[in-house]
């Protein structure tokens, strides 16, 4: 472990234990460095490494603070992690295989917990999607806010922020735009509807396998077309598509 790295679990430990609480301030840098029995480089670097992990935020002629520590703050950096992953084909395939694992259950639990407000929600984005069948934008846009309705509906706060994270826009678009050439978007929103009249049921069982057929079908379409793509030599027909 490095210096830096070292005063940086410093900092992290003073977080952990309290001493430093969500929303408190650091103090002055020499005093940060002094009771760490750090450097003021150190501690200078530490802070700059934390802030860009949104653990800290530096107020520019006020000082820093801890930030809220929500985990759609802490791990906001995900999504745009996946985004520069598009052109990697292992990275893709192990997206959806975790997408796989994880989206069922918050699927599943959600039938469990969701209140008729956010069942409501959810329909309104289902027939949002019905109505732009061939619109790849709209799709791409209610599919995506289809999912974080149902996800969110678990109030688990983390679960939400990984899906979100590990789905990717631009992947999102993609798949979407390739299932309307290929004439394969009206299954799809079966699969939708599906989950749909699962939920309305509070059938965790039923709704577990209707989200695990629709991100089964979802991933043997990605790797279908990732594997045409490969044996040509111009690549993939299907180019991303910013949604």
């Amino acid at each position: 472990m490095s210096l830096t790295d070292r005063a940086i679990e410093q900092i992290r430990e003073l977080i952990r234990t309290g001493a430093l609480p969500p929303g408190s301030k650091l103090p002055p840098e020499p005093e940060l460095a002094a009771q760490l029995g750090l450097s003021r480089n150190l501690a200078r670097e530490a802070v700059k490494a934390l802030a860009v992990a949104r653990v800290l935020e530096v107020r520019r002629g006020d000082g820093t603070y801890v930030t809220s520590l929500q985990p759609s703050l802490l791990l906001e950096g995900l999504g745009g992690a996946v985004e520069l992953l598009q052109g990697d084909t292992v990275a893709l395939l192990d997206l959806m295989e975790v997408r796989r694992l994880l989206e069922p259950v918050a699927t599943s639990l959600a039938a469990t917990r969701i209140t008729d407000e956010q069942l409501a929600e959810v329909k309104r984005h289902l027939d949002a999607m019905r109505a732009a069948r061939d619109d790849v934008e709209q799709l791409n846009a209610h599919d995506a806010a289809f999912h974080r309705a149902v996800v969110a509906a678990t109030g688990n706060e983390t679960l939400l922020t990984l899906l979100e994270g590990i789905s990717g826009r631009t992947l999102r678009a993609r798949i979407w735009r390739g299932l309307v050439d290929d004439q394969a978007s009206g299954r799809t929103l079966a699969e939708h509807e599906a989950i749909f009249e699962a939920l309305s049921s509070r059938d965790a069982v039923l709704t577990h396998a209707a989200a695990l057929m629709h991100v089964n079908h979802t991933e043997q379409w990605l790797r279908d077309h990732l594997r045409n793509a490969d044996s040509l030599e111009d690549g993939p027909q299907v180019p991303p598509v910013q949604g």
